[in-house]
């Protein structure tokens, strides 16, 4: 049993030595880091699309003069909640594209060649008190985990994501997406003025006329808040997609690994204080 553990240990040390050098999940964890900063930006020219056309709704009225009496409706009213929701959707965005950002940066720190030799230096260290069977120093533990995670733990976290969000979250953020452009579509077709009556139509006439177009602003006004509340559901989805995968499992992927290494390298130290006493 000790000489297989011994094995195992030996494999594993080099093999993290040689990732360390080689960096195999660097170009994987890029490719993942670019893909989620495309959807980010993409989310991003959505809101600002989006922003624009609400702010053009909101600047209009529709003028009508049924019997001659002046009416002012304000169609962008129905959309000033979800005006302010763009605009935190739109920071938002933009917060998570800087978050991106910054994991592609730590990809390319973790991979500088000086951490890579200091790793190799510690794993070996490491490694033949292990076979000497003596108890590692405290800080040569602590070195070694704070190391692996420097160099190892920004792609791993990055991958993993990736592959829960690929799972989980990939097909409702599609479909949100899209809903989102159609409502941008939906309340950029909007067409707030209505011709006003001619002098020389008759009473009855100018009755049915302003009736027809009673029926179509109600028309329009009922697709224009159903446009507003589908796409303020989908951009809370869209949200609640950017936080998981820019925040929340990244953080929780990141304290389980430095769990798993914490109790790797450090407690068997503390088992072989209790077997030497």
């Amino acid at each position: 049993m000790k000489n297989a553990r011994q094995i195992v240990i030996s494999i594993c040390m080099a093999a993290v030595v040689v990732c360390a050098w080689l960096g195999p999940l660097d170009s994987p964890a890029v490719e993942q880091v670019d893909a989620g900063l495309k959807r980010a930006l993409v989310s991003f020219a959505t809101a600002r699309v989006l922003n624009g056309v609400i702010s053009v709704v909101q600047g209009t009225q529709i003028s009508a003069q049924p019997f001659g009496v002046g009416v002012n409706l304000t169609p962008g009213q129905l959309l000033a909640p979800l005006s302010e929701l763009v605009k935190h959707f739109s920071d938002l965005m933009l917060a998570a594209s800087v978050a991106f950002g910054i994991q592609k940066v730590l990809i390319s720190i973790g991979s500088y060649w000086l951490l890579s030799a200091a790793l190799t230096a510690a794993a070996f260290g490491w490694t033949w008190f292990y076979f000497r069977r003596l108890s590692p120093p405290g800080w040569l533990c602590r070195a070694l985990v704070i190391l692996l995670m420097l160099r190892f733990a920004i792609p791993l976290v990055t991958i993993g994501t990736d592959l829960l969000s690929q799972k989980f979250l990939a097909a409702e953020f599609t479909s949100s997406q899209q809903a989102i452009d159609l409502s941008s579509v939906q309340v950029a077709k909007f067409i707030p003025p209505m011709p006003a009556s001619s002098e020389t139509q008759g009473t009855w006439d100018r009755v049915k006329e302003w009736l027809g177009k009673g029926t179509d602003v109600k028309m329009h006004f009922e697709n224009l808040k159903k446009a507003a509340e589908q796409a303020i559901d989908h951009i809370v989805k869209i949200m609640v997609i950017f936080l998981l995968q820019t925040l929340i499992i990244p953080i929780l992927l990141l304290w389980a690994l430095y769990g798993v290494l914490r109790g790797t390298f450090e407690l068997p130290r503390h088992g072989s204080a209790v077997a030497n006493h």
